[in-house]
């Protein structure tokens, strides 16, 4: 008999922002398989477990190791930081079942993606529509991320960036910015959260002319305010609408 795979969001990783659905999964199965640092942060939860880990990069080994331990007949957790379906691992596993055609049964459990974790920490910036862009060009070509960068400021969307700016990706940042700025009011609202809801969490709050002044880097989530967009008391607002 076959196992069953759980792609588990594990949102920024401490187990108070778990879901039970998730710490249930977690406890329950066979083997657990992630990115060295993830499992680090939730190590008391899977005491005892199979563990198996590796590093950065090796995202499409990890999936396919964890199709063979399911076919081996063993159930088995895939960590994902964040949600698994967002930038995660969910898609990849289910398109190598896909593939492989093999019948086993794939659960999705959600997690706290960084969007939403960050947005928290800054305020309520997200109560109406927005969109979110990740500045990685490792798997999209950075002509379509600028196309799509374009089309969310032009649609005043309120933006979430993911993987602003990394140690070899220096340029795409400002170029994100000098294309938000063709749409937007140098003084939009923006706010930079780093590490949201780990110890380390720190939040800035600027605009969208002076955020290059400031400290991003690739634990940064970016908040990108619309047309309607406002700090107050030091938190960041857009209106949903109601007469207040």
């Amino acid at each position: 008999m076959k196992g069953k795979i759980f792609v588990v969001g594990t949102g920024p990783g401490f187990e108070e922002y778990l879901s039970l659905r998730a710490i249930e999964v977690l406890k329950e199965c066979d083997v657990v398989v992630g990115y060295k640092t993830y499992i680090a942060l939730i190590e008391k939860l899977i005491e005892g477990k199979e563990i198996v880990s590796s590093g950065m990069r090796r995202e499409v080994e990890r999936c396919a190791m964890v199709l063979e331990i399911a076919e081996s007949g063993k159930n088995v957790c895939l960590i994902s930081s964040g949600d698994s379906g967002v930038y995660g691992m969910a898609g990849v596993v289910l398109e190598m079942v896909d593939k492989a055609q093999n019948g086993i049964e794939v659960e999705i459990v959600p997690g706290i993606t960084s969007a939403l974790s960050s947005a928290s920490l800054a305020g309520a910036p997200l109560m109406n529509d927005f969109a979110v862009v990740s500045l990685s060009d490792l798997m999209t070509p950075w002509e379509i991320i600028e196309k799509r960068t374009e089309k969310a400021a032009e649609g005043d969307f309120v933006i979430c960036v993911y993987n602003p700016k990394s140690k070899e990706r220096v340029e795409q940042i400002r170029i994100f910015v000098d294309i938000v700025l063709r749409h937007r009011s140098p003084q939009t609202p923006v706010a930079i959260v780093r590490n949201a809801m780990r110890d380390e969490a720190a939040v800035t709050h600027t605009t969208l002319s002076e955020m290059l002044e400031h400290t991003i880097d690739m634990t940064t989530t970016l908040i990108i305010g619309n047309s309607q967009t406002y700090y107050s008391n030091g938190k960041m607002i857009t209106p949903r609408g109601y007469k207040i």
